[in-house]
This record gives C-alpha cells, sequence and structure tokens, in this order.
C-alpha cells in the first residue's frame, strides 16, 4: 500500500527496539522503513528517508532523545516525533516537547496503544498522558530563526527556487530526478519551515527575500 504510515525506529536497546519494530509491522498501514541505535544515524534517516513518524528512546548514548529530536524537527518538520521512555519525568516531558515532539510515550504501553499514538501523531495531534498535559502546555513555544530561509538546506532553496518558477511537484521530481512524492514531502517541509500555508506565500517570501539583498 503506497499510504502507509512511514515509520523510523530510534533505540539503542537491541531487544527492545526489535520488539518495536515487529509490533509495528504488524500493522497493515504501518512501513518501518529504518531502525537505528544512534541520534546521529537517526538525523541521516530523518534526511533520507523522510518518514512521517519516528519513535525516538529518549535515554541514549552520544545524543541523547531531546538532542535527536530538536536536530530532526529542524531538519524534517514533516517527520512527527514520538518519545519513548522509561520515566514519566516532567522536565524531560517538557523539553521533549519544545525540542519539536508530538507524543510522550511510557515504554510499558500496549502494541495497541502504541499504534494508536503512532496513527494520531502522523495525523498532526499531540498525545500526553492527562495528568502531565497542564504543566506541558506553558511551555511549548519554540524560538524561531530571524530569517526562516536560513533554515532551508541546499535542496530545499533548489525546489523553493522552482516552485518560484511555476513548477509543479512531477515537473520539479522530473528536472532533478526525484520522485513526485519525496518532493511533495520536501514542500511539507518548506512551507513549515518558512510558516506559511502554500507554495504561493512560499514564493512570495523567497522572492521578498531576493529584492531584499540585492
Amino acid at each position: 500500500m503506497s499510504d502507509r504510515i512511514s515509520i523510523v525506529v530510534v533505540d539503542d536497546h537491541p531487544l527492545f527496539r526489535q520488539g518495536v519494530v515487529s509490533a509495528l509491522q504488524g500493522e497493515p498501514d504501518f512501513q518501518v522503513v529504518g531502525e537505528t541505535d544512534s541520534g546521529e544515524q537517526a538525523l541521516q534517516l530523518a534526511r533520507t528517508l523522510m518518514p512521517q513518524v519516528m519513535l525516538l528512546d529518549v535515554s541514549m548514548t552520544g545524543w541523547n532523545g531531546i538532542t535527536t529530536a530538536e536536530k530532526v524537527s529542524i531538519a524534517c518538520p514533516a517527520t512527527a516525533i514520538v518519545m519513548l521512555t522509561v520515566s514519566d519525568d516532567k522536565d524531560r516531558l517538557l523539553a521533549a516537547f519544545k525540542a519539536g515532539a508530538r507524543a510522550y510515550v511510557l515504554k510499558g504501553v500496549s502494541a495497541q496503544e502504541l499504534a494508536r499514538v503512532v496513527r494520531a501523531a502522523a495525523a498532526g495531534e499531540v498525545y500526553v498522558s492527562q495528568s502531565l498535559a497542564g504543566e506541558m502546555l506553558v511551555s511549548l513555544t519554540q524560538g524561531k530563526a530571524p530569517d526562516p530561509l536560513q533554515e532551508l538546506t541546499a535542496r530545499e532553496r533548489e525546489i523553493l527556487a522552482l516552485i518560484g518558477n511555476g513548477f509543479t511537484n512531477r515537473q520539479i521530481g522530473e528536472k532533478i530526478f526525484l520522485s513526485e512524492q519525496t518532493i511533495k514531502h520536501y514542500v511539507t517541509n518548506i512551507l513549515q519551515k518558512l510558516q506559511v500555508r502554500s507554495r504561493v506565500e512560499a514564493a512570495l517570501l523567497a522572492n521578498r527575500h531576493d529584492r531584499g539583498t540585492r
């Protein structure tokens, strides 16, 4: 099925990670496209595979889950991050959501509940236990870069320029040898990074920026 939810699983405990992957692969609407035990590799997988959802362990060696979530959410804002943890520590929860996570799940959750959370995150919903929700809401705002165009990668700038020239997703894909679906993911990332609602607004913002730097 082409409309399955693509998922990357990140956890440095192999047995637990394998269990999560096995449980998710049992769902007909899920497709696990990658797995790793490190935050650094998770960022590379996010950029390469652009999954709809990333399940991310909070406590890892090297980059921890919070650091990884922040880097992934900046590089690939269209990827919904679901944090996996053994702790309901409120400070960690708040840090996770500040870093860009959409869900915070205890590792003792059932496979059915985890599947429900993944679907909710992919649909843009936020998940957190009711007891912690109130304390989380006061600290959700994230600082944004003064110039959002600086957040775009070289590839995203290339695609934005083609959007500004009136190319469709399919035409852009044909021009730079990527699939139409991959271009769609790139466009979603671009719109979210620029905090605009449409391709037209993104192109106008880029054009205003170009005029301002001449």
